[in-house]
């Protein structure tokens, strides 16, 4: 087995896995719902697609900088009334994330996010990551390439969080399994993941997140 490899940085990320209603909250991982949306969006497939081929590629991600949690909060009128809906974003997060699979549809994937059908965005719209997302395949196992990776930003913590899908049955489970973007009925199934740690040392140059926008 392969591993593509994906940067997912942006100035803001939000990445929900249980939000409803007027509370939007983000998880401090991507999700693979998300992360299954994006590579959806770069292949053109349209929201009552069958997933079942990206669902299959196992999903890993590491934090190598985790963001700030902010909250936003937006104004929506109805004819009879008004309220306020809250959204939650990471502020400043960068992140390995990692997708374990065959080689040939990985170098799909790959030429696919290089040239994407419909635009990218990380969790939300009004999230577009910043370049470059793709970091290439290499030829070694999720959690091998998630730890061997050299880290993304030049300042970071001592020890980076991890968060690997798994099929241990004593492991967390969280409801971010695309089943259907169908809008009319969205469907989302569970899967198991487990968290871990890599150490890297620590270097002095600040990231800034917003110089790739200029």
């Amino acid at each position: 087995m392969a591993t593509l490899l994906l940067r997912l940085a942006a100035p803001l990320q939000s990445w929900g896995s249980s939000s409803k209603f007027e509370i939007r909250t983000t998880e401090k991982m991507p999700t693979k719902s998300g992360v299954v949306g994006m590579l959806a969006a770069a292949l053109g497939l349209r929201r009552d697609a069958d997933l079942a081929r990206l669902n299959a590629l196992k999903f890993g991600v590491r934090a190598d900088r985790e963001g700030e949690d902010i909250t936003d909060f937006h104004m929506a009128h109805s004819e009879k009334s008004s309220y306020v809906t809250y959204r939650h974003y990471l502020c400043d997060a960068v992140f390995l994330a990692g997708l374990e699979g065959e080689e040939e549809l990985l170098k799909e994937l790959e030429v696919a996010l290089h040239n994407p059908q419909f635009p990218l965005f990380l969790g939300r719209r009004s999230c577009p990551p910043t370049l470059p997302v793709v970091m290439g395949i290499r030829n070694l196992p999720l959690e091998t390439a998630l730890r061997k990776e050299a880290p993304l930003t030049e300042k970071h913590e001592n020890l980076l969080r991890i968060q690997i899908e798994t099929d241990n049955s004593d492991a967390g489970m969280i409801q971010d399994m695309p089943i259907s973007f169908n809008p009319a009925r969205r469907v989302y199934g569970y899967r198991r993941i487990r968290e871990d740690f890599v150490e890297y040392s620590q270097n002095e140059t600040e990231h800034d997140a917003m110089q790739e926008l200029g």
